[in-house]
């Protein structure tokens, strides 16, 4: 990832705060609140661990959604096959009108890099949140 001048003093993914009204505000949908990890995603998490799946991350949210125009917006974020893309549609950071829609960030420009560092952040909580419940068994979405 490249730095520019002005994200010299940036803070990192896991020291950005992310509001507690965001956290209210996903629970209580039904779409959002349906999301976990499965076993499969859970084994790929804790084989490669958080720092390298939140790698994937920040790569996925350069080339997907960081752009003012993402291409194929509102279907760039596949459904499964790694627990970013379950995290991203859990935390409604999976296009770029769920970024304008659930967390203020508008359409139509890039992604300022301290904006990517709020998605991060959100999608690394969302990952250690899961961690922490117990798996289920039929856990698949």
């Amino acid at each position: 990832m490249t730095s520019r001048q002005g994200d010299l003093f940036a803070p990192e993914p896991g020291q950005v705060a992310v509001p507690a009204d965001v956290w209210d505000r996903l629970a209580r949908s039904a779409f959002r609140a349906r999301f976990s990890l499965n076993k499969a995603d859970r084994a790929y998490l804790c084989q490669k661990g958080l720092a390298t799946v939140m790698e994937h991350g920040g790569d996925f949210i350069a080339r997907r959604l960081a752009p003012a125009n993402p291409a194929r917006d509102g279907r760039q974020t596949p459904w499964k096959g790694h627990p970013v893309f379950v995290a991203q549609h859990a935390t409604a950071t999976c296009c770029r009108s769920c970024l304008q829609k659930w967390h203020g960030m508008p359409k139509g420009r890039e992604l300022a890099p301290v904006e990517q560092q709020q998605v991060l952040a959100v999608i690394e909580q969302w990952l250690l949140r899961e961690l922490q419940k117990q798996p289920k068994d039929n856990a698949t979405k």
